[in-house]
């Protein structure tokens, strides 16, 4: 009598059969998690519940709830407006309730151009927390990564900077593994239109001074935040120029691109912007003007993970990098390393925050990079017991005034 032929099923019990039946089962339930995605694109899949809560420090956390316990997590925030995104996500709840959360593009459309006055900081914003959720769950429903969703990883690790103003700061970040930083320009008391050359010269020396400390195999961005002016900037860049900052982000304010492309064909060095633009639309613009060759799409305000997708389709056709703006929190940086890890003009990803205290996995810093997360979805799941005591903030923009004739300055 002929032998049966080997089969997947009889090679793990005979390979098993010395270690007992719980160490097969084990096997066997390990290899059909791997085969068989948790939810089968034919299975009913639908949205059950939003919930948004308040996250110290200034955070806005928002949960996706679906009839299959698949739970996707996102960033609906934009700093200092938090009760308004909570309300503007509460709005879009009847939308989505009941509808399949799969079809991630097409409720990107109909959130986006249903609200008939479309785009703005809130709005996108909400969308933009709602998209990174969709997201979480469709990688979780198909046992894969986000990255795997978008064609598949063109990196295995993903580089991260620190902020740090100070050479303290800066050697603490160095010991904790970060080798690129971002600090502002320094001064002894807010920007003047015009100012005078010995504010200018001080900025340069203390950049300079932070320059000398990390040596050049050291990046170093100088985030002017908008809040110089054009006037001013071009002084500024002038003196930062020979201790070659690796970006000179927000010379000036974003809402003027013709004054800032000027500005970026007066500098050999990369200028750039994005974390108050939003939506395809908006950095188009950036990139027509030539206004910088490093985009920085925050992916809570720009329109999440599929619109900062497109936004550096975009940026690739006119050789721009893509550097993500976060100064907020872990999830916000879970969807950044999900883009990250899946475009071919990633510069380096911003982080405040690698989640201690509010992930069960943190992030953690190797040689200045992050590892590519392994996990479905967004690849993090919250602690909630290490959450309990951060819940609920009232944190505002600050408001601030010139100490000489009580003018508002920039923040």
């Amino acid at each position: 009598m002929m032998e049966e032929p080997a089969t997947r099923r009889s090679i793990l019990q005979r390979a098993f059969a010395v270690l007992g039946l719980g160490a097969y089962q084990k096997v066997e339930a390990a290899a059909a998690q791997v085969k068989n995605p948790p939810i089968s694109p034919k299975d009913g899949l639908k949205i059950t519940k939003l919930e948004t809560f308040l996250v110290k420090p200034r955070w806005l956390f928002l949960k996706v709830y679906t009839n299959a316990g698949i739970v996707g997590l996102g960033e609906p925030i934009l700093e200092g407006r938090a009760l308004t995104c909570q309300a503007a996500v509460k709005e879009i709840e009847p939308y989505l309730v009941g509808k399949d959360p799969r079809q991630v593009v097409h409720h990107w459309q109909a959130i986006y151009r249903h609200a008939f006055y479309r785009g703005g900081p809130i709005l996108t914003s909400a969308l933009s927390g709602i998209d990174q959720a969709l997201w979480d769950i469709k990688g979780k429903a198909l046992g894969v990564p986000v990255y795997e969703l978008l064609g598949g990883p063109t990196r295995n690790r993903v580089r991260v900077y620190a902020h740090a103003r100070t050479p303290d700061q800066i050697q603490q970040r160095l010991k904790e593994g970060f080798t690129a930083f971002k600090t502002g320009p320094a001064k002894r008391r807010p920007s003047r239109y015009v100012e005078t050359p010995a504010q200018v010269q001080y900025a340069a020396e203390r950049f300079a001074e932070l320059r000398k400390l990390v040596g050049d195999d050291v990046d170093i961005g100088c985030d002017f935040h908008g809040a110089i002016s054009p006037a001013t900037a071009k002084l500024l860049i002038k003196a930062l120029e020979p201790y070659h900052p690796m970006f000179i982000e927000e010379p000036i304010n974003a809402q003027n691109h013709d004054v800032m492309a000027e500005i970026a064909r007066g500098t050999h060095l990369p200028i750039a912007t994005g974390e108050r633009v939003f939506t395809k639309w908006g950095f188009r613009e950036v990139l027509e003007k030539k206004a910088a060759t490093i985009l920085q799409p925050d992916l809570c305000h720009a329109g999440g993970i599929t619109e900062c997708r497109l936004i550096a389709g975009m940026a690739e056709a006119y050789y721009a990098a893509i550097a993500p703006h976060n100064p907020l929190g872990p999830i916000s940086l879970a969807a950044g390393v999900q883009l990250a890890a899946s475009i071919p003009n990633f510069l380096i990803q911003e982080q405040v925050s690698l989640g201690e205290g509010y992930l069960k996995q943190p992030f953690q810093v190797r040689d200045g990079y992050l590892d590519l997360p392994t996990g479905p979805g967004l690849g993090i799941e919250l602690d909630e017991n290490a959450l309990a005591d951060k819940i609920g903030h009232d944190w505002r923009n600050p408001e601030t005034y010139d100490p000489d004739d009580g003018s508002v300055v920039d923040w």
